[in-house]
């Protein structure tokens, strides 16, 4: 009887488990609303940005949170529209037209598929973080020069060039303009609340600061009814159109097929990037499970096929999202599904509420965006300890604000090629022997010393010395290193160099590679050096090979 009222007892008292089980979902539901008050600024901003309707970039919210966050990878990453694809996606929609977009993305998340079923995932961790970082400077400075002209209500004339080019105008017209400086009131007082409203951590910890920032800049201009310009809403369904044979098409035609394949490969390339360097990031912030690469690649393929097949902007994990997810104290992938489905709740129910949003808002947000990408205090340390990696990244960041994406990071990846070329090619000579003192004389030529002609170089026709003395001891150089094409001029230099009336003993074992242009030039020198400068043989011992 009383083991009967024990076991009842026990049936209903709450087990410790489910108690650290409620403990955690409360975590990530508070995590979740978060991250949806962080999300729902970006995506409209991001969308708006890159040319297409607001709802698209809502689309690839709802994907990133409800798809990729439900996949096996990284547990805490939250997926997304990103402003590093921006521009990217802006240059597609006005060569391609909006319908191709799908298309684009479609090819690209299955391209993300194949990679991570060929455990390709981990070899973006072998990026060079120059080039990552110019990468994203470069963004971020296409970003800020195209979004200062939706910061005063007027239209960007073009890519970067023409952007940054017509700066001095659009500086000369907004002076001229009320509307334009009352847009651009209202856009940098969103920057100034951006900045500001962190600072005040308490407050910043309940309500991210972009929400904060659209929410005031929203309240001021519908309350003092500005005249400035708000985002337009289509709808949730209109907007929502899946790519159709002809788009593909499209993608096809002569003329267009370069083009389109190089923006398939950069859109592959940057959003896989970008999503595996977040993930390697927001490891470092948590304690849990950390992130399979290959999976999580596999998952960015999965959502970006489903935004193709919905004609929505592509996805990466966003570390902007993510952070706040960890520091919100997420502790399970619940918050971030859980976050995407506020974000289907909200583009459902509240669709209007996106067109009281003045654009110079959403612009201030990517200006700040844009501005958090440039590399700003990393600059310094990084050129004073490590140049190379200093030159790539500006290197890097200018050829994509001259040329585009897809140029800049290939002309970045090749810089640091050929960086880390130059810098493990280094070769060292060990010169030993080069002011041995003359021995004495001892009747004969020494073995291995062949005369090279009466009175060569200032030795007698016997090999010794001028002055009647004993033959020099020979030069022992020996080669350490990797002996590269890159290092040859300097090498033979060195060698040449030497003094020419003496033997020299070329030792290579000491090379840890030797490339076929170093070891024919080589070649070619020791057999000078045998020969002398009139033909005659000098040397008859041969160099120690590697």
């Amino acid at each position: 009887m009383r083991r009967s009222r024990v076991a009842r007892q026990r049936q209903f008292r709450p087990s410790i488990p489910s108690r650290q089980a409620l403990s955690v979902w409360r975590a990530d539901v508070t995590a979740s609303l978060v991250v949806f008050l962080v999300a729902v600024p970006l995506c409209v901003g991001v969308a708006v940005a890159s040319g297409v309707p607001a709802e698209l970039g809502l689309v690839t919210g709802i994907v990133g949170g409800l798809l990729t966050g439900l996949l096996p990878g990284s547990s805490l990453q939250v997926s997304g529209p990103a402003a590093g694809l921006t521009v990217l996606v802006y240059e597609a929609v006005q060569e391609y037209g909006l319908g191709t977009l799908g298309a684009l993305v479609l090819i690209a998340g299955v391209l993300q598929l194949a990679m991570g079923a060929l455990r390709l995932g981990r070899w973006f961790r072998a990026i060079s973080v120059a080039v990552v970082q110019g990468m994203l400077a470069g963004i971020g400075l296409v970003l800020i020069a195209g979004q200062l002209y939706a910061l005063v209500d007027a239209k960007a004339p073009g890519g970067g060039p023409a952007n940054l080019g017509g700066l001095p105008k659009l500086a000369a017209d907004t002076a001229g303009s009320g509307a334009s400086l009352t847009a651009l009131a209202v856009g940098a007082g969103t920057i100034v609340l951006l900045v500001l409203w962190p600072k005040w951590r308490r407050a910043a910890r309940v309500v991210p600061a972009p929400l904060v920032a659209v929410a005031l800049a929203t309240v001021v201009v519908w309350m003092l009814d500005l005249p400035v310009a708000r985002v337009e809403v289509a709808g949730l369904l209109e907007v929502v159109q899946p790519p159709g044979g002809a788009d593909f098409l499209r993608l096809t035609e002569a003329g267009a097929v370069a083009g389109a394949l190089g923006t398939v490969l950069a859109f592959t390339l940057i959003a896989s990037a970008e999503s595996l360097f977040s993930a390697a990031a927001v490891d470092r912030l948590h304690d849990g499970p950390k992130t399979d690469y290959d999976k999580e690649l596999m998952a960015q393929g999965a959502g970006n096929t489903v935004c193709g097949l919905l004609g929505a902007l592509p996805m990466t994990a966003v570390i902007v999202r993510s952070a706040a997810n960890v520091h919100a104290g997420a502790r399970t992938k619940a918050s971030r599904v859980m976050h995407g489905a506020w974000l289907l709740l909200f583009a459902v129910a509240l669709p209007a509420a996106l067109g009281v949003v003045p654009l110079a808002a959403l612009a201030g947000v990517l200006v700040h965006a844009g501005g958090k990408l440039l590399p700003v205090k990393q600059w310094r340390p990084l050129w004073r300890e490590h140049r190379g990696e200093a030159v790539v990244l500006g290197a890097t960041a200018v050829a994509i604000v001259a040329t585009n994406m897809f140029e800049g990071v290939l002309l970045g990846l090749l810089m640091a090629v050929a960086k880390s070329a130059w810098e493990t090619s280094h070769v060292h000579l060990e010169i030993v022997g080069l002011d041995e003192p003359v021995a004495p004389a001892s009747g004969g030529a020494k073995a291995g010393v062949v005369a090279a002609g009466p009175g060569a170089d200032g030795c007698g026709t016997d090999g010794h010395g001028p002055d009647g003395s004993g033959p020099r001891r020979p030069i022992l150089v020996r080669a350490l290193g990797h002996a590269t094409f890159l290092r040859l001029p300097k090498l033979l230099d060195q060698l040449e160099a030497l003094p020419k009336d003496r033997e020299i003993q070329l030792d290579l074992s000491g090379l840890r590679h030797l490339d076929h242009a170093c070891a024919a030039a080589l070649g070619n020198w020791e057999e000078q050096q045998r020969r002398g400068p009139d033909g005659t043989t000098r040397q008859k011992t041969p160099s120690v090979a590697p």
